[in-house]
């Protein structure tokens, strides 16, 4: 790590090496989201038989899920390269018209965070979608020009962790939208078992069982927190038993219920400081030194999810399990 505790370029790289040495390479490989894995089989089949490009398609749901891993497979099974983008990075039609113009038939174009492209390359994506092509404008004011660009035929894999945001025409453009559902423990247990082999790490199947518990139905936590138990494990040279699973996961700030230090110091905040709420959620994220976007996207939907905290129309608040998770006794009323 560097002076700031960042990773430095070798530990990225490491880091980055182990994702890919982890993410299944089909969709027989790929555990859980059973449903959309049939979907998207039949999609990909009927495509092959056919001889032509499958309809574009739209992996929606929480971060982790596997919708960077889907489509990466997606292009696996047709054979065909991968071209990764994502949404903030295109903020201008031109941005997109570049990215449109290198691809090659067939080729797989993968937009993550797709709902945060700029409205004008939306608006240009359109047409791409329908009839692969693009019109650029040449010039400027009154002499401006618009030329039609063809494009080879390509399949559009969005992800969006916020589907909502999409607007109607870019939604109805896709051919298949996948929604991805958070993962049962047991799932999990797959997930970890399988990491833990291709790491050829010997993790005890208690262990297995103990980190799924803790991954927050989140298959990319559940690889992280392997990777932190083997640390520990290699580190202090004892066996990776579920009393070292506990002892690394703890050192993590990584409760039994999957909570994390920013998680509890949420709840903590609703709890002691505001009597159990309700707090808004700018207040909420002050209180906590975060960002509103980190508590709404990253937080907040665990929490409730664990039945800890609930919404109401004034803000926050903490529910009973809520008070009882912190060892407080909730007030009567």
């Amino acid at each position: 790590m560097n002076g700031e505790g960042e990773l430095s370029p070798q530990g990225r790289s490491a880091e980055l090496t182990y994702e890919g040495a982890l993410r299944p390479g089909s969709l027989t490989e790929f555990v859980g989201q059973e449903k959309v894995r049939d979907q998207l089989g039949l999609l990909l089949g009927a495509a092959a038989i056919d001889g032509r490009t499958p309809d574009h398609i739209l992996l929606a749901g929480p971060p982790g899920l596997g919708k960077t891993t889907l489509s990466m497979i997606v292009a696996a099974e047709l054979d065909v390269p991968l071209q990764q983008t994502s949404g903030p990075a295109i903020q201008h039609a031109g941005d997109l018209a570049a990215v449109l113009s290198s691809l090659s038939p067939g080729e797989v174009l993968f937009i993550d965070e797709i709902h945060r492209m700029a409205r004008s390359a939306e608006e240009m994506l359109y047409l791409a979608m329908e009839d692969f092509k693009v019109d650029i404008m040449v010039g400027k004011g009154a002499g401006a020009t618009s030329v039609p660009l063809e494009l080879a035929p390509f399949t559009l894999v969005g992800a969006t962790t916020r589907a909502g945001l999409l607007p109607n025409p870019l939604r109805d453009r896709f051919g298949f939208t996948a929604h991805l559902e958070y993962y049962a423990n047991a799932e999990l247990e797959r997930v970890v078992a399988r990491a833990a082999r291709l790491l050829a790490f010997p993790l005890a199947d208690a262990g297995v069982v103990e980190i799924a518990s803790r991954s927050r139905g989140t298959p990319r936590i559940a690889n992280r927190l392997l990777r932190r138990v083997r640390d520990y494990c290699l580190v202090h040279e004892v066996d990776a038993d579920v009393l070292a699973v506990r002892a690394a996961l703890s050192l993590y700030d990584v409760d039994e219920n999957g909570l994390d230090r920013l998680d509890r110091e949420v709840l903590g905040v609703i709890v002691e400081r505001f009597g159990g709420g309700p707090v808004g959620l700018s207040t909420l994220a002050a209180s906590v030194g975060e960002e509103s976007e980190t508590i709404e996207a990253v937080v907040e939907p665990f929490l409730m999810r664990a039945g800890l905290i609930a919404r109401s129309p004034r803000g926050r608040i903490a529910t009973r399990l809520g008070w009882e998770h912190l060892g407080m006794v909730p007030p009567a009323a």
